[in-house]
């Protein structure tokens, strides 16, 4: 995994706030530090600049990084787990205990699942918004009734999430913002889109969440997508 430099994570920050800032004004936005292909000296970094909430989009990586956090915490800060990668069913018992708000829910099993092991779990439904199969997600008809099921089981069903297809970032604005007026229509607070490339775009459309990774931490090494955060 690639080291990172936290006066450089610092340096970037700046930059990516300013970007949010510039489009939300004075509305509230989330940031997820997405730390996939990093090791656990990212989180640091993120957790050292007062980034709480942290992006993993794989099961190992995200296990491994929260047990060296839990042997070698950060004083006074604990960073809050966000899972934003497409979910093996049987992946689930393993993230109960750690997960702290799920993000790529796009399955009636896996609702089931994640209801059966970690009850009243937070949740956003992410919709497929690209038609790029290996992004995940349900499509944007389907959401409604695995919102409804989420709630049913007693879910702790938050928002949508959605990511942007490949591309220029302005081919991302009508996926999001079908996202948001469908997030209007079920009642649902929160809307996690927006990466690195295109926040400006989901911003505009009224994301309260992006998820950035490639902008905090630099390049990461070559992997195959699973999309979620970048």
């Amino acid at each position: 995994m690639s080291a990172v430099d936290p006066a450089d994570v610092a340096r970037r920050l700046e930059v990516v706030q300013a970007r949010i800032d510039s489009v939300a004004g004075g509305r509230e936005v989330g940031l997820v530090a997405v730390t996939k292909g990093f090791g656990a000296d990212a989180v640091r970094a993120a957790l050292g600049l007062g980034l709480a909430v942290v992006g993993e989009n794989y099961a190992q990586e995200l296990l491994a990084k929260a047990a060296d956090l839990d042997a070698h915490p950060v004083p006074g800060a604990v960073p809050r787990w966000h899972f934003l990668g497409r979910l093996q069913r049987n992946k689930v018992r393993h993230l109960a205990a750690v997960v702290d708000v799920w993000e790529s829910v796009d399955r009636a099993e896996l609702v089931a699942e994640i209801a059966r092991r970690a009850p009243g779990a937070a949740v956003l439904v992410q919709a497929n918004l690209s038609g790029e199969a290996q992004k995940g997600g349900a499509p944007l008809d389907e959401v409604p009734v695995l919102v409804a099921q989420g709630r049913e089981l007693g879910l702790d069903v938050r928002g949508l999430m959605g990511v942007g297809p490949a591309g220029a970032p302005e081919a991302a604005r009508p996926g999001f913002r079908a996202l948001v007026a469908l997030a209007d229509e079920l009642g649902l607070p929160e809307r996690s889109i927006g990466m690195s490339a295109d926040l400006e775009v989901a911003l505009e459309e009224g994301a309260t969440t992006v998820r950035v990774g490639t902008d905090l931490f630099g390049p990461r090494p070559p992997r195959p997508s699973t999309g979620g955060g970048g």
